[in-house]
Parts: C-alpha cells; structure tokens; sequence
C-alpha cells in the first residue's frame, strides 16, 4: 500500500514515498542522507533549474475580503488573461497568495460568479475553464 510523508522545514521540504516499511527506514537513514546531500552540494557548484512546464508561476495578488474577490483579481491579472483557467489552477493560484478555500466552496463561487455574469466558463478535454465575462474567447 502507497505511503507518502512530507515535511518542511522553513523553506526547505522533503518528501518520501514508498512502501511504509521503505519511509520508516528512508526516516532513520535521514541524518545520513542529508549529511550526504550538504557535503555533495558544498563540494560542487550545481545550478539546478527545472524545466518552466513543472514550475506554474502564479500572480500575486493583493489580500481579498472573500472568495469570490480572490477569483476575480487572479482572472483581471496577466496569468488569469493569457488562458482561461481550470478549477485546480485557480486552487494552485490561491494557495500561492495564502487564501485558502476548499475546492468545493470555490467550485461553488465560480458557479455564482457564472451566474452573475461575471465570469464565464465552458467545457474543454481539460474539463471546464473559467475566465473574465469581458474578455474574448
């Protein structure tokens, strides 16, 4: 059976996956690893970036009094105009700017907002994308 333990430290996080026979035993030869992982990475002078696909940037936004302003100003931003957005996306989006909302409450906003004619929305292959009512499709 898949087990998985994440944990992070001030702005640096591990993750291990496996087996829970495999974690326990990845946790207890954790001093060792790490020690290994710092020396490697003070010997050598390694630049690691990862390709742009794996790392979304979303836009920061100012602190809104609810969801549906939250939803709102991340679609006015350049990240919300380029595409229209898919209901993962705007989560991602939000728990990048600290508002943190459920994604039944927020698929429930974007329901609201489609109503009010505020946003619209429509089905793709991805499943159903929002953006602005203002702005062409």
């Amino acid at each position: 059976m898949p087990f998985s333990l994440r944990v992070k430290f001030g702005s640096h996080e591990i993750e291990i996956s496996g087996t829970r026979e495999e974690v326990i035993k990845t946790i207890e030869e954790l001093p060792s690893l790490v020690a290994n992982v710092s020396k490697a990475f003070d010997t050598a002078n390694i630049n690691v970036t990862l390709p742009q696909s794996t790392l979304p940037l979303y836009p920061t936004i100012s602190s809104s009094a609810n969801c549906s302003e939250t939803v709102l100003k991340l679609l006015e931003t350049d990240w919300g105009k380029q595409q229209p957005r898919t209901l993962p996306e705007l989560v991602e989006a939000m728990k990048a700017n600290t508002a943190h909302y459920p994604a039944t409450t927020l698929s429930g906003v974007l329901v609201w907002l489609v109503k009010k004619g505020r946003i619209k929305r429509w089905k793709t292959k991805k499943g159903y994308v929002y953006t602005l009512a203002g702005k062409e499709t």
